[in-house]
């Protein structure tokens, strides 16, 4: 044990050095790339593709080691290399070449900087610069030839000899790598560039052009096209490599063109669709997912800087996008028969087909190299036909195409353009077609009409069956003249179409009529129009019913058969609404036409098929009653008409009761006419509703004498008022209590020229029933106003008040408080002293308008006095709802001579002391009266025992009289 100790001890240095030497070797083995098969290349060799047999290595670091290839002596050797770039990211190439030949071989290697082929379509390889050196295993580095677009080298092959290169990598990505026999390659690149040079002029060319055209006519889609050939210009330039020649760039900018152009691509093919199809026209929206889209793809030119490759992808993206929206949007209108998508069909069908191929190309599933020069010579085409498309529309209806259609061509495209059915009746054969078939617009099954012209008899109505067969039968018994005929045909769905056809006669050489051409019209629309126009000259649009002069012609032709015989006897009704303007008022005029359709409908229901209901006017109907004879039966019947009006109508949640004053007039006279009649029937309505609506009255010859007198009165008013003959006296208002003046009562007086004085109870109620109320009232304020002022100029500041009556149209209307106020801004007028006296039944008319418009007169300092208190049924339980401060107690009251006056007058006195209002007395005949009434309370008395009314000037010198020492003005 000892001995072999020492044996082992005595092992050289040597032995343990050559121990580490191997198991350095291993490592280093086993960190190092193996050995490349070698491709043989022989002299008849031109071009061979190294890529599948070239070896890549990733992430080995700048120093990079490699066992070579086995030479001629069967050995393999061990190179080691360096990368000769800083920025080198340790991706290495390594692939071996052997000359088998006897002679040495001269040759290029080529490594293209962009290839289609393969490049894919989501973050696609846009190439630059392969690589950056070659090192050979036996040798120096290879010499690095000039070339804008691959990576080119030269070797040098010796006969026998087998060498391993080493290439250094720029990208980790090498698409492509091939041995090249130099004038071969030469050859190549010399075909390659007179390709491109000639679809570079065509593409330049054809930019040209578009953007002279686009300068010349200025269409909104010669400039989209333009753009479009721009961009392709830009795209093959780059790809072409032409791009190089002109600016000086590096390869790493080539990415960045290279991204540029396909977005400009891309942007331009969807400038182009929107606007050659005038998307806009169809719908909004299209315009504003266009808009977004162009910014997006925008955009994508800042992104190229950054990032080609994103901006690439989502360019190609795009571009295949656009493709596929236009397809679908190219089939939808030209289903509907849009020119400019039909026209744009082949081009689009082109842009699909090379979209197709540039799918395969970058997929890798087409790999050779002349797809790639193919495609961007692609793309020139579909931009030329493009523009043909473009140039053939924006140019369509100019100049040139004049003299293109002939006489017969413009007549037929005419006939077209009219949408006229072209009728054909080929009378040898009888057969009748219609171009385009009619039978589709009745809704009959296509062909139905055509044949022979007996087939259209059935379809006719039966009014026009007979004559529109004899208008045949003419035409070709005369062989000649025109046929113009209108008739109507039954449609499918059961209605009937009027149709038009005008046509004319073409003989043979017999003489016979062979044929009958003309067009068939669709008047339907029209008849129907005439029809409508008709009938609402003759209706009313409302309620249907026919109107005064449809119900006076008809009249007429009632009358004319009873002068015959006595078997006619008519009856005229006029039926007027009562307070029909109040429900227009409150409701709205919608409501007031609802109602009367409905009266319409309940009126209808009571007559018979021999009777007519007109509408006169607004709320006015008229009514021939004819299926009644006797006069008791007449006059059931106008009760039924009122009854029926008065059944309740329900409208907005509320019941509504109706009313009408009904006049009639029985024919009697064989000389009357019907205008005489209806308005005899007319006289009576009025009277009906002057005596307070809802009732019959009959007509009475008296009538009439009554209704000119009143529109005489009214027209002599009219003039009095234009000529200031109106007047007023004032009626004096005293204290009950020492018989002293407190104020007047203005009453208007008339004094007619020829009739003398007309008292108020005849011209106010004419007034009121007219427009003439209301300047009456403005007239009778104004005066008295003026006159009080008078008085105090005069007089003094008396210590009295006026009284001025108004009316309930004044009441109602709303310019009421205006003109009082500017009544008084005018005269000065102190308002306390004017007070403004309304009856019960005024107020009661309108209680909501009366109490709007009488608190703004309250404000103004007026006072209100309620007249004829005691009259109505509602005046206590309305008393305290309105500002009023005086009642006057109505001279029926006062002078009742019924135990029950007392009682009554006290009572009304007490209660219009609690409520703080003053109390006037009308109609006091004697002392007596005077002095109970002002032992009851009340304050103040009126009428004749007092006092006659008097002028203006008889009441100045009444109170100078009266009030001697007040302090004159």
């Amino acid at each position: 044990m000892n001995s072999s100790r020492s044996i082992f001890l005595a092992l050289p240095g040597r032995f343990l050095a050559f121990v580490a030497a191997l198991l350095l070797g291993a490592v280093m083995l086993c960190q190092s790339a193996t050995a490349a098969e070698p491709i043989k290349i022989s002299r008849d060799d031109t071009a061979l593709d190294l890529t599948s047999t070239t070896e890549i290595y990733t992430n080995q670091g700048e120093a990079f080691q490699v066992s070579t290839a086995a030479g001629a002596d069967g050995i393999r050797r061990r190179i080691e290399v360096r990368a000769s770039s800083q920025n080198h990211q340790g991706d290495w190439a390594v692939f071996a070449l052997a000359n088998v030949s006897e002679e040495q071989l001269e040759r290029v290697i080529v490594a293209p900087h962009f290839r289609l082929v393969g490049s894919k379509l989501f973050w696609p390889d846009l190439g630059s610069q392969r690589i950056a050196s070659i090192t050979p295993s036996e040798g120096f580095a290879l010499d690095r030839q000039p070339s804008a677009e691959a990576d080119v080298f030269r070797i040098t092959l010796n006969p026998g000899s087998v060498i391993t290169f080493v290439a250094e990598l720029s990208t980790p990505d090498l698409p492509q790598i091939y041995l090249w026999e130099p004038d071969a390659y030469k050859d190549t690149v010399n075909a390659f560039t007179l390709y491109r040079g000639i679809v570079l002029g065509i593409a330049g060319l054809l930019a040209l052009f578009l953007t002279i055209l686009f300068v010349v006519k200025g269409t909104s889609m010669l400039p989209a096209t333009a753009a479009l050939a721009w961009a392709v210009l830009a795209y093959i330039c780059v790809d072409f490599g032409f791009l190089e020649k002109l600016i000086s760039i590096t390869s790493s900018d080539q990415r960045i063109w290279r991204a540029c152009a396909e977005v400009a691509l891309a942007s331009s093919l969807v400038i182009f669709l929107f606007t050659y199809l005038n998307l806009a026209r169809w719908h909004t929206h299209l315009g504003y997912v266009t808009f977004a889209w162009i910014l997006g793809l925008a955009a994508l030119f800042g992104v190229a800087i950054y990032d080609p490759s994103i901006a690439s992808g989502i360019a190609r993206l795009s571009f295949a996008l656009t493709a596929s929206v236009g397809i679908v949007l190219i089939i939808y209108l030209g289903f509907n028969r849009y020119d400019r998508a039909i026209l744009l069909v082949p081009a689009w069908a082109l842009i699909l087909v090379w979209l197709f191929g540039a799918w395969l190309t970058v997929t890798g599933q087409l790999s050779n190299d002349i797809i790639q020069p193919a495609l961007g010579g692609g793309l020139v085409l579909i931009v030329l036909l493009i523009g043909f498309t473009v140039m053939q529309h924006a140019f369509a209806g100019g100049a040139y195409q004049q003299g293109l259609f002939s006489d017969l061509e413009r007549q037929a495209l005419a006939l077209t353009g009219s949408g006229d059915t072209v009728w054909d009746w080929d009378v040898a054969r009888d057969r009748v077609v219609t171009i385009p078939d009619i039978s589709m617009k009745l809704g009959l099954p296509p062909g139905s009409m055509h044949g022979p012209a007996r087939n259209w008899l059935p379809r006719l109505h039966p009014d026009d069956r007979d004559r529109f067969r004899a208008t045949l039968d003419v035409l070709l018994e005369h062989r000649r003249g025109r046929l113009n005929h209108e008739f109507r045909i039954r449609a499918e769905d059961g209605h009937f179409h009027w149709l038009a056809i005008r046509a004319r006669p073409v003989l043979g050489s017999n003489g016979e009529i062979i044929r009958c051409v003309g067009t068939v019209v669709d008047v339907t629309e029209q008849k129907n129009s005439v029809e409508r126009l008709l009938h609402d000259a003759m209706h009313d649009n409302l309620t249907g019913l026919p109107n005064r002069q449809v119900f006076l012609d008809r009249l007429e032709s009632v009358l004319a058969l009873a002068s015959t015989g006595e078997s006619v006897r008519p009856t005229v009704m006029a039926i007027d609404i009562d307070r029909y303007k109040q429900i227009n008022d409150t409701l709205g005029i919608a409501a007031g036409d609802n109602i009367l359709i409905a009266l319409t409908r309940r009126l209808r229901r009571l007559l018979k098929p021999q009777d007519t209901l007109a509408r006169l006017s607004g709320d006015q109907f008229g009514l021939i009653l004819v299926s009644e004879r006797d006069p008791a039966k007449v006059a059931d019947f106008a009760d039924a008409l009122s009854k029926a009006i008065m059944v309740p109508l329900n409208f907005a949640n509320r019941e509504i009761i109706l009313t009408a004053s009904i006049g009639l007039a029985s024919w009697v006279d064989q000389q009357e006419s019907a205008a005489g009649l209806l308005n005899d029937a007319e006289l009576a309505m009025y009277r009906a509703k002057r005596a307070g609506g809802n009732r019959v009255e009959p007509f009475q010859p008296a009538f009439r004498s009554f209704g000119a007198d009143r529109l005489q009165l009214e027209s002599d008013l009219r003039r009095a008022i234009e000529r200031k003959e109106l007047s007023l006296v004032y009626q004096p208002i005293v204290r009950l209590t020492d018989a002293e003046i407190v104020g007047f009562e203005a009453l208007m007086r008339w004094d007619h020229p020829k009739r003398g004085v007309v008292p108020p109870m005849e011209f106010i109620p004419v007034a009121e029933s007219s427009d003439l109320i209301a300047p009456l009232g403005v007239f009778a304020l104004e005066r008295a106003t003026s006159d009080f002022v008078h008085w105090q100029q005069f007089a003094g500041d008396v210590p009295i008040f006026i009284s001025v009556n108004l009316s309930s149209a004044q009441l109602l209307n709303n310019e009421l408080y205006s003109d009082v106020r500017a009544i008084l801004a005018k005269t000065h007028c102190p308002p306390e002293r004017i007070k403004l006296e309304l009856t019960e039944s005024m107020v009661m008319e309108n209680p909501e308008q009366a109490r709007l418009v009488l608190d703004k007169l309250k404000e103004t300092g007026l006072g209100l006095a309620l007249d004829d208190f005691g009259t109505g049924y509602s005046s206590l339980g309305y008393l305290t709802r309105f500002p009023f401060d005086t009642i006057k107690i109505d001279k029926a009251l006062v002078r009742d001579t019924t135990p029950k006056r007392p009682i009554l007058l006290r009572s009304i006195i007490s209660m219009a002391s609690e409520l703080d209002m003053q109390v006037v007395a009308e109609g006091i005949e004697s002392e007596e009266d005077a002095a109970e009434l002002g032992k009851l309370g009340c304050h103040f008395g009126q009428s004749y025992f007092f006092g006659p009314p008097i002028g203006a000037d008889s009441v100045l010198r009444l109170l100078k009289e009266r009030f001697p020492l007040t302090k004159r003005a």
